[in-house]
């Protein structure tokens, strides 16, 4: 096609600008995911376009479209594809960061053309235009606003597109009816001013990931080849991690093993925010889970768990209720991750139990505790956290009534809110006095499951602390575990920025 000709590399374009601006001519650039091209874009390119002597348009790459887990509906090829048919249009070009600061400063156009949305600067939730001002500065140009009517590619998709699942797109709709996006984000900013501890083990994941031989020639077992390897900082380090981006303070205090303690590489990987109490276990390693990870799909073959999950005892056990005697009356809410490996023992539970202001409990079941591991250890939690396979254990209770069991464990630990993770169902949630809300998974590309837990679990515990309407915290939840499922392993936190965005894109 005679519009692909438009379609350059980053440094392909840059070579063009220069030429342009050689020859004398104004270079205008227009920048943006551009999903679900209509009107409200023509009109935008084609006054941009009458700024200047050419107009270069640059698209965010699908992996930064944060616009909801159901975006984009289409891919950066195929947008490009379409943008650089229009007449107006003399390049396209797909970028490679998530914001347009490293573009301009790479192309350095004489005008860079924002919608008038983007005029009042306050309202930019990411604060992105501000930076990318000074970049268009920088490199010796201006920034213009164009003045058409704006028309919306989120409102549009929501109202006239199936872009969600039937389920979703109905609860959204009866969401948007009662809250507005300014209304939620508002809940969101309300996390900023919170002080968090964390209380759990550190998870290290290993992922190795192999490529399948075949049959082994003389053993009835299959061969893999290794062809590379990632390490992760999971457990509590990751929901301290989750955590950093949103409310004013976080410290995690969790142990490391004596053996192989790993302690440069966690400190490596723990946001600057995040304020690490390391307590020294003896006789163990670091908990490693090690998983084998066929490398075209990224299926998970087997595990291995390098551990001691022995309780801490003697000097460990005391160090560990002397740090915490030491740092629960700071905070304002204390989010317990139990993943039953040893480190919360009964003088432990018992010290969180009584001197935590606010205390939000999760107690996860796995290969090494299932069947021994229950919430019912903790005589008492504010917000409690649980899959459902995890509460009909702590009943012993494979089919009964799910809502009298929440109500159950509700009653016995003295728990204001409830939230019950349904896997590919969604949320439900206890908000008191038999009130209860649903939410459905938001996720419609799921990469890894690894972590989506710990990342509900974090913001959650914050909206609890805050009482923020259970529908809300459901909501909330949902799209953070949506937004983890899409990351391999623990390889970046949730985003709060993304979770913002995502907002503003399903509320419209």
């Amino acid at each position: 096609m005679k519009s692909n000709k438009k379609i350059l590399d980053l440094e392909a374009l840059a070579a063009r600008v220069i030429a342009l601006k050689k020859q004398g001519k104004k270079v205008v650039l227009c920048h943006g995911v551009f999903d679900l091209l209509h009107v409200g874009h023509i009109r935008h390119f084609t006054e941009a376009r009458a700024m200047g002597d050419a107009l270069v348009v640059t698209l965010t790459p699908d992996e930064f479209v944060n616009k909801g887990p159901h975006r984009p509906a289409f891919t950066h090829h195929l947008r490009a594809e379409v943008i650089a048919a229009l007449d107006m249009v003399d390049f396209v070009a797909i970028n490679k960061w998530p914001s347009a600061e490293e573009t301009l400063r790479l192309l350095r156009p004489s005008i860079y053309a924002k919608g008038p949305d983007y005029k009042d600067a306050a309202k930019d939730v990411t604060g992105g235009i501000k930076k990318e001002e000074a970049a268009v500065k920088a490199g010796g140009g201006v920034i213009r606003f164009t003045d058409d009517l704006t028309f919306s590619s989120s409102a549009l998709a929501n109202q006239h597109l199936t872009l969600l699942p039937p389920a979703v797109k109905q609860f959204i709709e009866s969401f948007r009816a009662r809250h507005s996006s300014g209304d939620v984000l508002n809940y969101v900013n309300e996390l900023r001013s919170l002080k968090v501890l964390v209380v759990g083990e550190t998870i290290l994941d290993d992922y190795i990931y192999c490529d399948a031989m075949g049959k082994s020639s003389k053993e009835p077992i299959l061969a893999m080849r290794q062809l590379s390897y990632e390490m992760f900082a999971g457990g509590a380090l990751a929901i301290a991690n989750h955590l950093a981006d949103f409310c004013a303070e976080v410290r995690v205090i969790t142990y490391l093993g004596k053996k192989n303690p790993h302690e440069e590489f966690v400190r490596e990987r723990l946001k600057p925010a995040v304020k690490p109490t390391f307590i020294y276990k003896s006789d163990s390693p670091t908990i490693i889970k090690r998983r084998y990870v066929e490398n075209y799909l990224l299926s998970k073959m087997f595990e291995v768990y390098l551990m001691n999950d022995e309780l801490l005892e003697g000097e460990d056990e005391a160090a560990f209720c002397r740090a915490l005697e030491e740092q629960l009356p700071k905070y304002d809410v204390v989010i317990v991750a139990d993943y039953g490996h040893g480190l919360m023992t009964p003088k432990a539970i018992k010290l969180v139990s009584q001197k935590a202001k606010f205390l939000a409990v999760n107690t996860q079941i796995n290969a090494a505790n299932i069947g021994f591991h229950t919430i019912s250890k903790y005589p008492r939690a504010d917000y409690i956290c649980i899959h459902e396979v995890e509460l009909r254990l702590e009943h012993r209770s494979r089919k009964g009534n799910l809502k009298q069991m929440v109500e159950g464990i509700a009653k016995k630990m003295s728990a204001s809110k409830v939230m019950v993770t349904l896997g590919k169902i969604g949320t439900l949630i206890y908000d008191g006095k038999s009130n209860y809300s649903n939410c459905p998974a938001f996720a419609v590309k799921v990469v890894d499951r690894v972590g989506a837990g710990d990342a509900l679990l974090a913001l959650t515990s914050l909206c609890a602390t805050k009482k923020i309407p259970g529908e809300v915290i459901g909501f909330l939840g949902n799209l953070a575990g949506a937004q983890a499922v899409m990351i391999i392993g623990n390889r970046s936190a949730i985003d709060r920025v993304q979770l913002l965005k995502s907002v503003e894109s399903l509320l419209k």
